[in-house]
Parts: C-alpha cells; sequence; structure tokens
C-alpha cells in the first residue's frame, strides 16, 4: 500500500490476499499521447492528426491502446503488488476508445497464487468516469518477496515539443493568403532547391530559380525534386544570380527573395546597391524561434546582418522587429533589450543603448511595442529569474523579441537555441522594398520553408500597406 505522499510500501507474496485489490485514477491530456507517441515511435495519425482522426471510425483523436495498458502497468509496478514485482504475462481486450478529457480508473484484483511458483494472477480492468469499461485482462507476475518501503520517486518531467504541429500553426497564419513570386538565389544544394520546391507545394510562393540551370537540374535529378512548371533563370555563378535577382525585386518582377546556397553579403550586397529597393529604415534581419521550454514564438534580432549596430540602427533594428510581431499577431510587443547585467554601466555600452532606447520609445521615437532594459538573457526569459532578481519589468519573464548587443552575441545565441535546446528557426530581412527569405546554409528544407512563409506574409503586408497609401 502507499504510505502517505513521500514513501511507498510494497505488497509481499505472503500478504498478498484471494480478492485483494487496488486500483488508480489518470486523466488523458493531449501531452499524454504526445509523449507516448514520442516514446513509443507509434505516430499512427489517428493519435496525433485530427483532421485524419475526424475521418476514422472513432470521429476524432483517441489514445493509443497500449496507454491504457501502461497504467496497468504503473499500477503493478509501484503500488500493487509495487516494488519487487516481475511482470511475467499480460493479456488485454481493448473494449472502448480513450479520448483526451478521459478519466480511466485502473482497478488490480488477486484471483489466484501458486505457492510453490511465487506467481500471483491478477484481474485488470479500467473504466472511464461514465462506468464503461476501456480495457481489461488477466497479469501474471512474479510478487516481491521482500517486503520494502522506500522514499516515493520523483516523476521523470517530459517537455513535449511538436515542431509538426508548431509548423501548421505557422501555416494557419497564410491559408487565405495568394502565393506571391519569388527570386530563389543560387537554389545549388539539396537544403535550398528543396526548400523552394516545398515551399511552392504548399501554396507560399512562386519560384523564379536563378542559378547555372545545369546544375541546377542536376540537382533537382540527383534528390528527385520536382521543377516542372518552374522558371529557370540562368547565371553562370552565385555574385551574377544576386544581381539578376536585386534587377527583378526592382522591376517588380518578384514580390520577395528567397537566400540559396550562396554568403548572405553576397545577397545583401546586391540589394543595397539598387536604390528601388532601398527605405529610409536599415536592413536587418529577425530570427523567429519555437523553442521547446518557451511558451510562445520568440524573435531575435539581428543575428545575421548588422555586426556592431549603433543607437539609431538599433532603433531601426528594434522597430522592424516591432512591425513584424505585430504582422504575427502580436498586439503589443515586448521588447526585451540584452545585456549581461540588468544595470546600467559605463563600461557597458550595451546597457547604455539600452537605457536610450527605452527613453525613445517614451518619447515615441520608437511605436508599437513595450521596451524594457537593460535586461540579462535569464531575467528576459523567465519570470522566476526576475522575480529572484527583484526586477519589477512589464517585459521581463515574457519577452516576444530579445534585442542582441551586436551580431556575434546574437548568432551565438540563435545557434545555441536551434542546437542545444532544439528550437524550429526560419528568418527575413526587413527594411527593403521586398522581404528576403534568409535563413543560414547549414538550414534544412523545413527551416526554408518558413522563411518563405514569413516573406509571403511581409509582402502581403506590403502589397496592402501600399494601396492604402495610394488611396
Amino acid at each position: 500500500m502507499n504510505i502517505g505522499n513521500d514513501f511507498v510500501e510494497n505488497h509481499t507474496f505472503d500478504e498478498l490476499q484471494i480478492g485483494q485489490s487496488a486500483r488508480l485514477l489518470r486523466t488523458l491530456t493531449h501531452q499524454d499521447i504526445q509523449a507516448f507517441a514520442a516514446v513509443s515511435g507509434d505516430t499512427n495519425p489517428a493519435h496525433l492528426n485530427a483532421e485524419y482522426a475526424s475521418e476514422t471510425l472513432f470521429q476524432g483523436v483517441i489514445a493509443h491502446g497500449m496507454w491504457s495498458g501502461a497504467l496497468i502497468s504503473a499500477l503493478l509496478g509501484t503500488q500493487f503488488p509495487g516494488t519487487g514485482t516481475i511482470y511475467l504475462d499480460q493479456a488485454l481486450h481493448f473494449s472502448r476508445p480513450v479520448r483526451i478529457g478521459d478519466t480511466l480508473t485502473v482497478c488490480a484484483t488477486v484471483t489466484s497464487k501458486d505457492d510453490h511458483k511465487k506467481v500471483v494472477e491478477l484481474a485488470c480492468e479500467a473504466t472511464n468516469q461514465n462506468g464503461e469499461k476501456v480495457v481489461s485482462g488477466i497479469a501474471r507476475v512474479l510478487a516481491p518477496p521482500i517486503k520494502v518501503r522506500m522514499p516515493r520517486g520523483s516523476l521523470p518531467q517530459i517537455q513535449v515539443f511538436d515542431p509538426e504541429a508548431r509548423f501548421n500553426d505557422l501555416l494557419a497564419m497564410v491559408r487565405t493568403l495568394p502565393a506571391v513570386s519569388c527570386a530563389v538565389v543560387h537554389p545549388c544544394d539539396e537544403g535550398s532547391l528543396r526548400g523552394a520546391v516545398d515551399a511552392a507545394g504548399h501554396g507560399l510562393l512562386v519560384p523564379v530559380l536563378i542559378g547555372p540551370e545545369s546544375r541546377i537540374r542536376a540537382i533537382a535529378e540527383k534528390y528527385q525534386l520536382d521543377l516542372n512548371g518552374m522558371k529557370i533563370v540562368h547565371a553562370p555563378h552565385s555574385h551574377a544570380a544576386a544581381e539578376l535577382a536585386a534587377a527583378m525585386a526592382a522591376a517588380g518582377e518578384a514580390a520577395t527573395l528567397m537566400k540559396g546556397s550562396l554568403h548572405t553579403d553576397e545577397l545583401i550586397h546586391a540589394v543595397l546597391a539598387r536604390n528601388e529597393l532601398r527605405t529610409e529604415r536599415r536592413m536587418s534581419h529577425v530570427y523567429r524561434f519555437d523553442v521547446p521550454l518557451y511558451s510562445k514564438p520568440l524573435l531575435i534580432t539581428d543575428a545575421a546582418l548588422n555586426i556592431r549596430p549603433t543607437l539609431m540602427e538599433k532603433a531601426d533594428i528594434v522597430q522592424n522587429a516591432i512591425d513584424f510581431a505585430q504582422l504575427l499577431g502580436v498586439e503589443l510587443p515586448r521588447v526585451a533589450l540584452l545585456a549581461a547585467v540588468e544595470n546600467v554601466n559605463a563600461d557597458m555600452p550595451s546597457t547604455l543603448d539600452a537605457a536610450a532606447l527605452c527613453k525613445m520609445a517614451d518619447r515615441g521615437q520608437i511605436r508599437g511595442g513595450l521596451l524594457d532594459g537593460p535586461l540579462a538573457f535569464d531575467n528576459a526569459i523567465s519570470a522566476e529569474a526576475a522575480l529572484i532578481k527583484q526586477i519589477e519589468s512589464k517585459v521581463a519573464g515574457q519577452a516576444d523579441i530579445l534585442l542582441v548587443p551586436d551580431l556575434e552575441s546574437g548568432n551565438m545565441l540563435a545557434k545555441q537555441l536551434e542546437y542545444l535546446a532544439g528550437a524550429a528557426g526560419s528568418g527575413i530581412v526587413l527594411g527593403a522594398r521586398v522581404p528576403i527569405a534568409l535563413t543560414s546554409r547549414a538550414e534544412g528544407p523545413r527551416a526554408r520553408v518558413s522563411s518563405a512563409l514569413l516573406a509571403q506574409l511581409a509582402a502581403h503586408h506590403g502589397r496592402v500597406s501600399h494601396r492604402q497609401s495610394a488611396t
């Protein structure tokens, strides 16, 4: 039996009696289904895809059958008989589906004992909150021979992160928007070409592939990528491809640009060389991350373009990010101005810039966001850290945007989130006449598709704004 909340005590073979029983209760959550799928590898869409599940016999998402079986195992292994129990056999019969929100009562009752082999048979049953049987069967176990009383073990914490669900949420934002024309610059490796093809398949863009045509077609053939209907504009090398793409954008022939397998500075220099593509704003890059341990999307700027931005350049960078966050549905973006410390320090220029940016926001020089800084990374994203450090702030612990002090710190932060924290990222360049989908050359096709989506969203907004200002 259980002894209080801190200790557990098992039932030895000799203590067990015919007819003796125990039970546990558990309510199924969406996170339970995701965790079970992740651990077991059973990704049957009947459990994970609501659209597919709605068309099945059960007309909705149901739990894996063995999730109910796992509850029986939990009862036998942790409570009754408990610590020291060894499973020999388990027969199960599944009677009804288990849906999210169902509460199961799992019961195990001793039906027989073999004194020679120390084997115990137990009738096992799980019923839902309506008293309906969902699973039943017989378990055979070796009951523990030795009495054990020990501290209750802590339950491992599982952080369930579903990149596919996050990606689908992102796709839903542009579902009603038309595809936009996009000059894909030098897509001469699998990742960049597949990203463009996949983005076209999702209806995000109408790609024009700019680069060495024979090389592009060879990559498509090697990786079985369908270029049917896609226009290819030949350019002998990456510099020429960047110049052609910028010219197309300047002429209104491309609503967006998408970086392929070339260096970022090649593409950006080509854009900057076209006065028609310049605006009153400084161009800046924004990363959008879905981070497993953070409750909402996180924007980081600038980690790709501006190496050591001045105060006034940071003001443009912040304004670009605020405007973009509002496009993503954040009505009043919370901007954390990062530094190594939370206090203004004359020897740390990043803290002086942060304080000045806050005052600029107070005076209306930066609009649409809620700024605070300097803030260290921990208290920018952790309310607990801010509380411990006694920081009173409407931004600390709930930032939507992180403004980094310089490119080096931002790039390292972004790569750490991706490679150590499992974040799913995408990136876009703002401040030019056309948005630029821009990711690292090491990024996979999914990041490129997500970046194309962000560019599609920004391009559509730019068209709407232009029409409104013209009238």
